[in-house]
């Protein structure tokens, strides 16, 4: 299977590169934008308010418990990495795409 530019395999689980946009609408995953995934929050970019409601949709979406969606990298920038743990690609790409 050939993953979307945004999807990687790693070592320690699959890694998701986002494009993420606070204090819109809705909660939201919207389409590709080169090689990030874009996704919209209502939180605002305060206190990792959206960082957590990024992580929560992601959980939400994948059926998948919190613990296994982390956060490696842009904690603080809108250009974001979140590893999956233990969770196949072929679901991922699924369940991401539908929408």
């Amino acid at each position: 299977m050939t993953l979307p530019p945004y999807l990687r395999v790693d070592p320690d689980g699959l890694q998701l590169a986002v494009k993420l946009q606070p204090r819109a609408a809705k909660n939201e995953i919207a389409k590709a934008l080169g090689n990030e995934l874009r996704i919209k929050v209502t939180a605002p970019p305060v206190d990792s308010a959206a960082n957590e409601a990024l992580l929560r949709l992601l959980a939400e979406r994948l059926d998948c418990p919190r613990g296994r969606v982390e956060l490696v990298r842009g904690h603080t920038s809108r250009h974001k990495i979140v590893r999956f743990h233990g969770l196949a690609a072929e679901t991922v790409v699924k369940k991401l795409a539908s929408g």
